[in-house]
C-alpha cells in the first residue's frame, strides 16, 4: 500500500495521495473519542504532512484525492472550488426512474434543526445540479451514473430521494423499506478527474464498484 497503514491506495506521489475510501469511514476526524478514525488520521499514521482537500459522506465509498504540500492542497481546492474537476459517482436506487437520462435540478438548504440532513428549499436554497443516466434496470432497481455539477452536501441524495428513486440503503432520505434493502449506502464515488497540481496534466482514477 506504499507505505500508507490501512487504507487502499490507488495512486501516489510526491503532492498527492490518492485511496479508495470504504463505506462507513470518516473523512476526517469527528467529536469525540469514538469518531477518531478516519481517511486523514489513517494516512497520517504514515504521512503526518497528509491535507484535506474534499470530503466524502461517511456512508460513501469511493475516490477521494489528499494533499501532500500546502501548495498541492492550494491549487486542488482550487479546482474543486472552480468545477474543474470530473465527478462521477454510481448509485443503486429504488423506485420509478423518470427518464432514461437527465437533470435534476433542485436548491439545497440545511435542514438546521435536523442536522446533518439537507431539504431543498426554493427561497433560500443554493442552486443544485446532477445530471443522471439511468445503466440498468432491475424491477423496480436502477443502477445510475450520476454527476454533480455543483457539490452541495447530499446533494446525490436528495436529489435522487426527490425523484422519487431513493437511493438503497441511506438511512437518512429514504423510507424504512428503502434504508433496510442494504446494510450501507448503495452510493459510491466511482472516478475522479484532475490536473496534477505541479505539472498540470490531466489525471483520472477509478474505483470498482463494491456493489
Amino acid at each position: 500500500m506504499n507505505g500508507v497503514a490501512r487504507l487502499d491506495v490507488l495512486y501516489e506521489d510526491q503532492q498527492l495521495l490518492v485511496v479508495n475510501k470504504p463505506a462507513n469511514l470518516l473523512s476526517v476526524p469527528g467529536r469525540g473519542p469514538h469518531n477518531q478514525d478516519s481517511v486523514l488520521s489513517r494516512a497520517a499514521e504514515a504521512l503526518p504532512q497528509a491535507l484535506i482537500i474534499h470530503r466524502l459522506d461517511c456512508a460513501t465509498s469511493g475516490v477521494m484525492v489528499l494533499a501532500k504540500t500546502k501548495a498541492a492542497q492550494r491549487e486542488l481546492s482550487r479546482q474543486f472550488q472552480d468545477r474543474e474537476t470530473q465527478k462521477e459517482y454510481r448509485a443503486i436506487t429504488y423506485g420509478p426512474c423518470p427518464h432514461p437520462k437527465g437533470e435534476i435540478r433542485f436548491p439545497l438548504i440545511t435542514d438546521w434543526p435536523n442536522r446533518p440532513r439537507q431539504k431543498i428549499c426554493y427561497l433560500q436554497g443554493k442552486p443544485s445540479l446532477t445530471r443522471f443516466e439511468r445503466l440498468s434496470q432491475d424491477g423496480s432497481r436502477n443502477h445510475l451514473r450520476l454527476i454533480p455539477v455543483t457539490g452541495r452536501s447530499h446533494q446525490l441524495r436528495v436529489h435522487t430521494m426527490a425523484t422519487g428513486m431513493a437511493i438503497i440503503g441511506d438511512n437518512l432520505y429514504a423510507n424504512t423499506t428503502v434504508a433496510g434493502m442494504s446494510d450501507r449506502l448503495l452510493l459510491h464515488a466511482h472516478k475522479l478527474q484532475v490536473q496534477h497540481p505541479d505539472s498540470g496534466k490531466t489525471l483520472c482514477w477509478q474505483a470498482e464498484l463494491p456493489f
